[in-house]
């Protein structure tokens, strides 16, 4: 039996097809939207101004997702990681991550949510958590904007930052990741600016140039860790698809079209990529593609063997890409404490159900 539609993975246009299929005005489409988006009801009784019949009708074609937060780690006004339990049992992760603090709990300056957009992951990159996990499925467009509501009832903040780098490959749940945009950044939706969103992905080459298309100025992270075939080989199994002679091209289209600079996501970790040697590799690249880098020291994952290099080695990391021209950030504790690598607190938690983990 196919399961109802989550009401939360709706746009104005399939709303309003559903309506027109039943004889229904448009205008209830933006009513329905009222309410789930603005004053957040949970449930179609609530709708008061719409008629029984209209009520009745979307309950039985479309369902409230259940978003239940099981756990979370991190205290209030720091980084802070939840996991939700899905409507099949599943659970998924996402991080609260603020810019900055009023004080201990205090209200933040801005608040960035680190969005999954599958169960697990199928890439299996060698260093993530996620990799042990496998995969599962997709989550549809209502799960992946529920982690947003989620995360505003946890904080009592509005999240106006989005970056969609946790579980799971975002360009391998393309239809369900662009209808989740099209909601998070709808003025009738939760209103997001396309430019305080960020996509990341692994090196999903042919859906990097879709989303190039995509209208909203929604912003493109790569998760590089590495600057050679070699490297990234070793690490990153994607590469094998789509290596970097067809990776750079798909980048740089991305940069013609869009107009802005791609971020190049590079995890330092001890022995295998953070040598001065791959420094200018990454230094080229990055200059190939006027692009700008984010190092982050490796988060320790139980059950793999990566280590995290030394600080004061990350740091001569960074000044070798400052000195090719390169902007460069490197990113101290943000999570480290609270395992805050993807996949990890899932991880934990299949654990302590005595469910089997794949290594």
């Amino acid at each position: 039996m196919t399961q109802p539609a989550p009401i939360t993975g709706q746009t104005e246009t399939s709303l309003t097809q559903f309506l027109a299929a039943h004889g229904l005005p448009a205008f209830r489409a933006k009513q329905i939207l009222d309410w789930i988006w603005d004053k957040r009801v949970e449930s179609f009784e609530r709708m008061t101004n719409l008629p029984a019949t209209l009520k009745n009708l979307l309950g039985a074609n479309f369902s409230w997702p259940a978003m239940e937060t099981v756990q979370i780690q991190g205290k209030p006004g720091k980084t802070r990681k939840f996991l939700s339990r899905l409507d099949d049992g599943q659970c998924v992760e996402s991080v609260i991550i603020p810019a900055a603090t009023g004080g201990d709990g205090g209200q933040s300056e801005r608040l960035t949510l680190c969005v999954s957009s599958q169960v697990g992951c199928a890439f299996g990159c060698k260093f993530c958590a996620s990799g042990l996990l496998g995969f599962s499925r997709n989550l549809n467009a209502g799960e992946i904007v529920g982690q947003i509501l989620a995360a505003e009832r946890i904080t009592r903040e509005r999240i106006d930052n989005l970056v969609f780098m946790g579980m799971g490959e975002p360009l391998a749940n393309f239809d369900n990741l662009v209808t989740a945009l099209d909601i998070i950044t709808a003025p009738w939706g939760l209103n997001i600016g396309g430019r305080h969103i960020t996509v990341s992905t692994s090196g999903y080459a042919p859906n990097i140039v879709r989303l190039a298309s995509y209208p909203r100025q929604i912003r493109l992270a790569i998760s590089l860790h590495g600057a050679t075939d070699d490297v990234r080989n070793q690490i990153m199994p994607v590469n094998k698809k789509w290596p970097l002679r067809e990776l750079v091209p798909a980048l740089a289209a991305w940069a013609s079209a869009r107009k802005q600079m791609i971020t190049m996501e590079y995890i330092l970790i001890q022995g295998v990529n953070d040598s001065l040697e791959a420094a200018g590799h990454l230094a080229s690249l990055a200059q190939r593609l006027n692009a700008k880098v984010n190092l982050i020291p490796y988060n320790t994952v139980e059950g793999l063997d990566w280590q995290r290099p030394p600080l004061s080695h990350c740091e001569r990391f960074r000044d070798r890409l400052k000195q090719a021209g390169i902007p460069v950030t490197l990113r101290y504790e943000k999570g480290h404490d609270i395992d805050a690598a993807c996949g990890q607190l899932r991880l934990k938690k299949l654990k302590e159900d005595g469910q089997d983990i794949l290594v």
